[in-house]
């Protein structure tokens, strides 16, 4: 990829650079994923020195903190699609975990939020991202309420755990050369990796059934 100019000036000018910056770092996480992105490979794709991507994303960690966000918005919407067809608390595991499955970029970024993506930003860049996790957990946690027989507390509580545990489950899915080698040499070993819609179906159907067990 390269830039379409060379010194941006103009406020659309500005916001391009920054769209062509998050696209180039989208295509890169996709390619070879997230935790292999250096800045430097960014700024070398979008034909920027790294100094001049750091004028528009104070660093690496912020510019997939703002995409995270909007890959939370994303599935949102998919998940608000999938909810209005649904019927009932065993429809509603289905419809998360196979649209947290559908969205690996998402899967990877929430596997990486915390350890690394949170850190190195600014307070704003991370108010920003939160508030937007936030506000969708609480949608999504109304509409799941909406067609089961959970409060919208057990939906915030069981669309929390759907995307944490896509989180973690993600990296040991989507295992590395070397962990892909050794389960081909090792059958036995191979066997105990999970996959990733049934482990989190079984996983969210057991929570969404003692979920109400525990209500005050």
């Amino acid at each position: 990829m390269t830039s379409a100019f060379v010194r941006a000036r103009r406020p659309e000018h500005k916001q391009q650079r920054r769209e062509a910056i998050l696209a180039a770092a989208r295509e890169l996480a996709l390619d070879s994923g997230v935790r292999n992105v250096s800045l430097a490979a960014v700024a070398d794709a979008v034909g920027l020195a790294k100094s001049n991507i750091m004028r528009y994303f104070g660093t690496r960690e912020e510019i997939y903190l703002i995409l995270a966000a909007d890959e939370w918005r994303q599935w949102s919407e998919a998940i608000a699609d999938r909810l209005g067809d649904c019927d009932g608390t065993g429809d509603v595991v289905t419809a998360l975990a196979e649209t947290l499955t559908d969205r690996p970029l998402f899967c990877d970024l929430m596997s990486h939020t915390t350890t690394t993506l949170e850190h190195n930003v600014s307070v704003p860049a991370a108010r920003t991202f939160k508030r937007a996790v936030l506000s969708v957990i609480a949608a999504v946690g109304t509409l799941i309420s909406q067609v089961t027989e959970l409060t919208e507390s057990e939906g915030v509580e069981l669309a929390s755990a759907a995307t944490g545990l896509a989180g973690m489950l993600y990296p040991v899915t989507h295992p590395s050369p070397t962990m892909i080698e050794l389960y081909a040499q090792d059958p036995d070993i191979a066997a105990a990796c999970p996959q990733m819609v049934p482990t989190l179906t079984r996983a969210l159907s057991a929570l969404a059934a003692g979920l109400p067990a525990l209500r005050g």
